[in-house]
């Protein structure tokens, strides 16, 4: 296994040097001396998702290719970020979509370790069954829920988050309906698997938020489904001109320049990143996305952010 333990300021200087490039961010002004300095100041002040723009105050650690094993036969690959706060903290598992990897979520998961968020992007098969994935996703949150030093033992297990992209975010809903022991669930553009997808849906019982693309821009196929068969607890908004791969944030080479093709929509890569780390944190330390909702409201009367709507 590939390990690497780093301090975020040293991980600064290694990736602009040759390893990565990290998006041009800059990072919070803020400096708590703990988690729970930091969810007091974030929680008391005004909610504003551009707040999580910048990168967070807290150093990272991260475990690349990090073995789980779900039986004596199944191993799950994934890369762990674990952000430097003593306390027991939130976890985010990430899952790719349809022929991506969990390098594509290479930044949203650094990203939210630097706010208090520790996070594990999982690899599974990336062309499905997706079904199958869901059902793999859930064991894996049984898993850590059972053993959480298998990552960690400052992960606390009634905080496990789920997020996934496209086909990957249908997994995660999945998961869900078949009772994985999470918090709830974030749908990064979600895309549907077919006809069975509503009978998941409906069984759904943790809160959801789903950050879709501009469906003008770049349409998925029955992304409706989620907000329709989900019979409460979700809310959903679009991020306008984002497209469907936006909802994806791998980290780029150092040689590679702002502007070029892989790096054209980074602006809307770095919206959703925001987004996404909103409502993790506000699931993650109220046990709801209600302050990521509130914290969505600029944008949403400003037009970066529409369609929005919840149940």
């Amino acid at each position: 296994m590939l390990r690497k333990s780093i301090l975020f300021a040293i991980a600064c200087l290694a990736l602009a040097s040759g390893c990565a490039r990290l998006p041009p961010t800059g990072v919070t002004p803020l400096k708590p001396a703990t988690l729970s300095e930091l969810r007091g100041y974030v929680l008391s002040h005004k909610a504003d998702v551009d707040q999580f723009r910048l990168r967070g105050p807290f150093d990272v650690t991260t475990h690349e290719d990090h073995e789980l094993r779900l039986s004596a036969t199944e191993r799950i690959d994934a890369d762990l970020y674990l952000s430097a706060p003593a306390e027991k903290a939130p976890l985010v598992i990430l899952l790719h979509g349809h022929d991506n990897s969990k390098e594509d979520h290479a930044y949203q998961a650094l990203h939210l370790a630097t706010w208090g968020i520790h996070s594990l992007a999982v690899q599974l098969p990336n062309n499905g069954p997706w079904v199958a994935n869901g059902r793999t996703l859930a064991r894996i949150v049984a898993l850590i829920h059972r053993q959480p030093d298998i990552i960690d033992s400052r992960i606390d297990v009634s905080r496990i988050i789920l997020a996934g992209h496209s086909f990957g975010a249908a997994a995660v809903a999945i998961a869900l309906a078949e009772g994985a022991p999470a918090a709830g669930g974030i749908l990064l553009d979600p895309a549907g698997i077919g006809k069975d997808l509503p009978r998941f849906l409906r069984k759904i019982k943790k809160p959801v938020m789903l950050l879709g693309a501009d469906k003008g821009v770049s349409p998925v196929r029955d992304r409706d489904y989620f907000y329709i068969y989900i019979r409460s607890g979700i809310a959903e908004v679009s991020i306008r001109d984002a497209t469907h791969e936006d909802a994806q944030f791998p980290l780029e080479p150092a040689s590679q320049e702002p502007g070029t093709e892989s790096s054209a929509t980074e602006e809307l890569q770095i919206t959703f990143v925001s987004a996404l780390t909103s409502a993790a944190f506000s699931l993650g330390h109220t046990g709801n996305f209600d302050y990521a909702w509130t914290s969505f409201g600029d944008a949403i009367k400003d037009g970066k952010f529409f369609d929005a709507m919840k149940k």
